[in-house]
């Protein structure tokens, strides 16, 4: 099985390097073709566990590249005085001379003790007085002899008497590019907390897995810690609506529907969800949602379909969480015999962040349910390549994914989009829809500093949430249906490119102990739509509202349930005499769960010329009721209003209490 370990963020460019962008990022791709930043003079360290910073190495040649938290240096191990550079052969990285075996400052060996000395030395001296950063400094002197030292820390010590290096260390410490004491300490802690989780997986293959999910997590976590440290927000004077090149109609796109493409697609929903919110156990995918069938049956409905119409074999995979696999994988045996071909994998299981002490919740690897959470749909680039399955679809001739919620049932496989990634080789496509007054909430594509990314509400600054919201300057929201290219998901994970925005979620779990107040916790979460700015040629295409149909509420499910819907071959199609969007429809705090749902509005009533819909308190509708227009119904607390059935209702508004009594 393959996995990929994510290094941590402070092995990817640092702040002196510009990031991916920018005058600073330009000077290091010319001279290194890394964003990535260089220690000034040749100087041999004793470096100590103690002194906090973890390391990473990484080979370049006959050289090995160590990371500190906001800098690259250039390697070559210690040598022995008899020895001289250029007669030496090309050291390996298992080279037990002293101070030379490197391989023990990588991070995920977690092998000690860490070697004694090393000295750090330019790849290729760059003239670092061009850099941005120093463009006022004297041209360093690269022949500086090397300098024994015992230095507190790596740049800004007595032992460094170089005025470059003193220079340099003072604006690395401006620039932020080493992380503050706390920052360091919490990384640490955490680090050391990860380590001993880990010691208590029993099982060799397991504990692997494990590790390499810690390793993923440790540097989502780290990269938390350093924007919190660094305050990286977007500049929102930088934020622009996306331009003319960056979304496409998508009636535009070509008619043709070509079905040559569908032999390299594959089907993917996120079946990671709870139906707790909708009052159910087990995954939300199996709440039964039209005609006696669930959201997974309409999904595999689907899939067969196209298979059998096409005479095909797309795969359709699913991505459970640790909340919904076991459950998925009993429901799924009833396929079996089916043409269909079902994959499975996790999302990765991430420990719950005690928010006082920023440590993992669980005390162990069987810790509690409690104390863990699957880290939000952006984890499926990381999972679907550490489960082989990305792997997999690559070797059978797949180039595509096709990922939606599974709970969005107007996500189904369209031959046009599929076509237009193909022919114009887009890496990734966001399904984009216009903005109503009903999605001002949700992620907007934007234009920032030439790029394409996603904006959410949680990065909007309070005083611009307003400006957000408006459908003038955002039209567009995302739907979450998302077109991938696989082989671009392989590179980009296995690059470490991936750096997604961060989204802490504020939760409470339930004491130890009873009688003790809960716990704040902290989870941080990714969402799959912030990865577009890591594609190539990424775009969104606006389409449809058809293409958005979820299922969040019982609202919802009215409304799916239906005659605005007729079902074929899994699919919801609209009534053609629909006119118009359709319905506003919110139903209150009694028709939260799918069991009062069920209970008040025993048979579903006919909404096709329906516009408005607002229900609350204790109502329930009788059989064979008629809405149109405008129709508000509120019960007063306390009371109870039945609608009798066969009742045509009509731009009206039914108050107090209203009782029907059986006799």
């Amino acid at each position: 099985m393959a996995t990929k370990s994510a290094l941590p963020s402070h092995l990817k460019s640092s702040g002196l390097a510009g990031g991916a962008n920018g005058e600073a990022a330009d000077f290091a791709r010319k001279h290194h073709g890394k964003t990535q930043s260089h220690m000034v003079s040749s100087v041999l360290y004793k470096f100590r566990e103690a002194a906090g910073f973890e390391q990473g190495v990484c080979r370049n040649g006959s050289r090995y590249c160590l990371y500190l938290p906001g800098i690259c240096m250039h390697v070559f191990p210690v040598i022995p005085a008899t020895e001289t550079r250029d007669d030496r052969e090309d050291e390996t990285v298992n080279d037990d001379r002293t101070g030379k075996n490197v391989q023990q400052l990588h991070i995920h060996l977690g092998i000690n003790p860490f070697p004694e000395l090393f000295s750090f030395h330019f790849f290729k001296p760059p003239p670092l007085h061009l850099h941005p950063l120093f463009k006022d400094l004297t041209p360093p002197d690269t022949t500086l002899p090397s300098m024994a030292s015992h230095p507190s820390s790596p740049l800004a010590t007595p032992g460094l008497e170089h005025p470059d290096c003193h220079q340099l260390a003072a604006l690395i410490c401006a620039d932020k590019a080493f992380e503050n004491t706390s920052t360091s300490v919490a990384a640490s802690q955490m680090r050391n907390a990860l380590n001993n989780l880990a010691d208590t997986v029993t099982d060799p293959e397991e504990k692997k897995l494990f590790e390499t999910e810690m390793d993923n997590f440790f540097a989502l976590f780290r990269r938390y810690l350093n924007d919190k440290a660094k305050g990286n927000t977007l500049n929102w004077e930088q934020i622009a609506p996306p331009a003319a090149n960056q979304v496409v109609d998508y009636n535009e796109l070509a008619n043709s529907e070509s079905v040559g493409f569908l032999s390299k697609l594959a089907v993917l929903k996120l079946n990671g969800g709870l139906g707790t919110s909708m009052g159910c156990v087990g995954p939300k995918s199996v709440i039964e949602v039209r005609d006696g069938m669930s959201f997974l049956d309409l999904s595999v409905r689907q899939i067969e379909y196209l298979n059998r119409t096409y005479n095909v074999n797309v795969p359709f995979v699913l991505m459970n969480s640790f909340n919904t696999d076991d459950d998925t994988q009993n429901i799924i045996k009833k396929y079996e015999g089916h043409n269909i071909d079902i994959m499975t994998f996790n999302q990765s299981r991430y420990p719950r962040i005690l928010k006082d002490s920023l440590l993992p919740a669980p005390k162990s690897f069987k810790s509690p349910i409690s104390d863990w959470y699957p880290p939000g749909h952006g984890d499926v680039f990381e999972s679907l390549y550490n489960s082989g399955i990305l792997e997999k679809l690559i070797e059978r001739g797949v180039e595509i994914l096709f990922l939606s919620n599974v709970d969005n049932l107007g996500a189904v496989v369209d031959l046009r989009i599929l076509q237009h990634m193909v022919e114009t080789k887009a890496e990734y496509i966001m399904e984009l829809t216009d903005k109503t007054k009903a999605d001002v909430k949700g992620g907007t594509i934007i234009d920032y500093e030439g790029s394409v990314r996603l904006l959410e509400i949680a990065q909007v600054p309070k005083e611009h949430t307003n400006e957000f919201k408006s459908i003038k300057k955002f039209k567009y929201f995302n739907t979450n249906n998302i077109w991938l290219n696989l082989k671009a998901v392989k590179r980009i994970v296995e690059n470490n490119e991936l750096e997604m925005e961060i989204i802490p979620n504020n939760k409470s779990i339930p004491a130890d102990k009873k009688g003790e107040s809960d716990v704040s916790i902290v989870q941080l979460e990714t969402a799959v739509g912030a990865a577009i700015r890591h594609f190539h040629n990424a775009h969104g295409v606006n389409v449809p509202r058809r293409r958005f149909l979820p299922v969040k509420t019982c609202s919802d499910l009215m409304l799916v349930k239906s005659d605005l819907y007729s079902l074929k071959h899994g699919q919801l199609q609209i009534d053609p005499n629909r006119f118009g969007p359709a319905p506003l429809i919110k139903l209150g705090n009694d028709f939260k769960k799918v069991s009062d749902f069920q209970k008040r509005i025993g048979s579903i009533p006919k909404i096709i010329e329906l516009d408005h819909l607002t229900i609350t308190g204790a109502v329930n509708l009788g059989r064979g009721v008629t809405l149109k227009g405008t129709v508000i119904i509120v019960a007063t607390e306390g009371s109870t209003i039945d609608i009798p059935p066969g009742s045509i209702l009509e731009n009206v508004v039914v108050q107090g209490s209203l009782r029907l009594l059986e006799h």
